[in-house]
C-alpha cells in the first residue's frame, strides 16, 4: 500500500506502512474527508497538540503536522508499527515535532511537558475491539485528553459505540467499511 501525505508542508511524502494484517491504515478517501471536516468546520489542526493512538504508520498524526499542528504524539504498541512510525517521522524531518511512546493505549504513559494535554485525539484501533470507550477514559485519566479535545474515532462500520461520560458525538460519517466519529471531551 502506498501512502502520502496530502496536504501542507509535507504534500506528497511517502509513508511506509506496516507489514502485515495487524494494521490496518485510514484509506486515503477517509483521511482526506476527515482533515476536511477539521480544517473547515472545526478549525481544529492549526497549532493544535495531536495525540495518535494506535497510529500503525502514523499518517494520521503526520498529516496534522504537515497541515500546522504544533506538535504530535504517537502511542503504539507493536514493535513492527513502531518502527515504521519512527521511518515515517524521519521521511517528513518531524523528529522535533514529534514522539512516539511505545505502549499499550489503554494503558498509556502520564502525559506531560510539551506532549500534552492534546486538543485533538486520533483513535484507530483494530475493528470488532470495543476499545474505543475505554481508551478514552485511560487517556483522559493520564492527561493526554485537553477539555473541549476533538477526538476522531475510526471503527467498523457495524460497530456501536457508546462514548464514555464527559464525551459527546458531534458527527458520524460512513466511508466504506470504516465508520469516522467525531466527539468532544467535555
Amino acid at each position: 500500500m502506498i501512502m502520502r501525505i496530502d496536504a501542507g508542508s509535507h504534500r506528497g511524502v511517502r509513508l511506509a506502512a506496516p507489514e502485515g494484517e495487524d494494521t490496518r491504515p485510514t484509506s486515503d478517501r477517509a483521511r482526506q474527508a476527515v482533515f476536511n471536516i477539521l480544517a473547515h468546520s472545526y478549525d481544529a489542526i492549526r497549532d493544535a497538540k495531536v495525540l495518535d493512538v494506535f497510529a500503525g504508520s502514523g499518517a494520521l498524526g503526520l498529516e496534522a503536522l504537515s497541515r500546522g499542528a504544533e506538535r504530535a504524539s504517537f502511542i503504539e504498541s507493536d514493535r513492527g508499527a513502531a518502527d515504521c512510525i519512527k521511518k515515517n517521522i524521519a521521511a517528513c524531518r518531524e523528529q522535533a515535532r514529534a514522539q512516539l511512546f511505545i505502549a499499550d493505549a489503554s494503558r498509556p504513559p502520564r502525559a506531560g511537558g510539551n506532549w500534552g494535554p492534546c486538543s485533538l485525539v486520533f483513535l484507530d484501533p483494530p475493528y470488532g475491539k470495543g476499545s474505543i470507550a475505554p481508551t478514552l477514559v485511560a487517556l483522559r485519566e493520564g492527561g493526554w485528553i485537553a477539555p473541549e479535545a476533538l477526538i476522531v474515532a475510526e471503527v467498523d462500520r457495524k460497530e456501536t459505540l457508546e462514548p464514555p461520560a464527559d464525551f459527546s458525538l458531534l458527527d458520524d460519517r460512513h466511508y466504506g467499511k470504516a465508520r469516522i466519529l467525531l466527539m468532544r471531551c467535555a
